[in-house]
């Protein structure tokens, strides 16, 4: 198999705060690009589409996923967040939760009727009513909050580093960590989440890659490329993040940040 190259930046996450572009232009300079080379064990897969859905191209996507025959859609920068309930075939807004001017959201899941959904810096997450929308409890998060999936009994949390935290769904206190590698080398800037068949799907900040997480090891035992699947992008910011598994249809869907597509996928395996 061909080697695959996954380039991991290590940066500050600049594309949050469009005002800071002092920030911007200093930092621009001093990423640090790090290469590493996935061995022939770690299999790449490719990708098919099988569907393409119309998409809010102003949505700054930051949580997707899959309920009970619906799409739900968690979106952030300030002034602009929401938890959104989407009709896939349309695109259409069906439901619309906005967050305060305050908050710039991020990742949701739902469990049992719940809707978890988290705050990039705040330090705070919100519980809702997965049919009213009602905010049900708000709940502290330590660290910056930005995927969140569900799987194993836990809630678990991504926060831009190389590490996955795992939370109690009930008191919603971290119950362990595991640090994410790729040949032994850490996966940092692990985004938006999505748990399928045992396995953490993982978006990666920057990259057309979902990386596949064994959630005991936090080993990546397989990698999907998604290069070539957007290609009409017009700024840094439209990037791949939104992964949604619809377990009782076996479909897969994707989509990023201010596209006007999603997508239905199969990985060719």
């Amino acid at each position: 198999m061909k080697p695959f190259q996954l380039q991991l930046k290590i940066t500050a996450r600049l594309n949050r705060n469009p005002l800071n572009l002092l920030a911007v232009l200093s930092l621009f300079f001093l990423q640090t690009n790090i290469s590493v080379l996935a061995a022939d064990e770690v299999p790449v897969y490719k990708i098919e589409v099988v569907n393409t859905w119309p998409h809010d191209a102003t949505a700054f996507t930051q949580g997707l996923t899959w309920y009970q025959g619906n799409l739900y859609e968690g979106t952030g920068r300030n002034g602009q967040s929401s938890l959104r309930m989407v009709d896939l075939e349309t695109g259409e807004l069906l439901k619309r939760q906005n967050l305060a001017q305050r908050f710039f959201g991020e990742g949701i899941a739902i469990v049992d009727d719940r809707v978890y959904q988290l705050t990039w810096q705040s330090h705070m997450g919100f519980v809702y009513d997965v049919d009213s929308f009602e905010q049900q409890k708000t709940f502290f998060l330590a660290g910056e909050g930005w995927g969140i999936t569900f799987g194993n009994d836990a809630l678990i949390v991504s926060d831009g580093s190389a590490y996955l935290r795992f939370l109690d769904p009930e008191n919603l206190q971290q119950e362990k960590r595991v640090q994410v590698t790729l040949n032994g080398n850490p996966v940092q800037s692990l985004n938006e989440l999505e748990f399928i068949n045992g396995e953490v799907w993982a978006n990666v900040w920057y990259q057309d890659v979902i990386v596949r997480i064994d959630p005991q090891t936090g080993k990546v035992n397989s990698i999907v490329d998604l290069s070539g699947l957007y290609p009409q992008r017009k700024s840094r910011d439209e990037v791949l993040n939104g992964i949604a598994w619809d377990e009782e249809g076996q479909r897969l869907f994707v989509t990023g940040k201010l596209w006007s597509s999603l997508f239905e996928i199969n990985v060719v395996e």
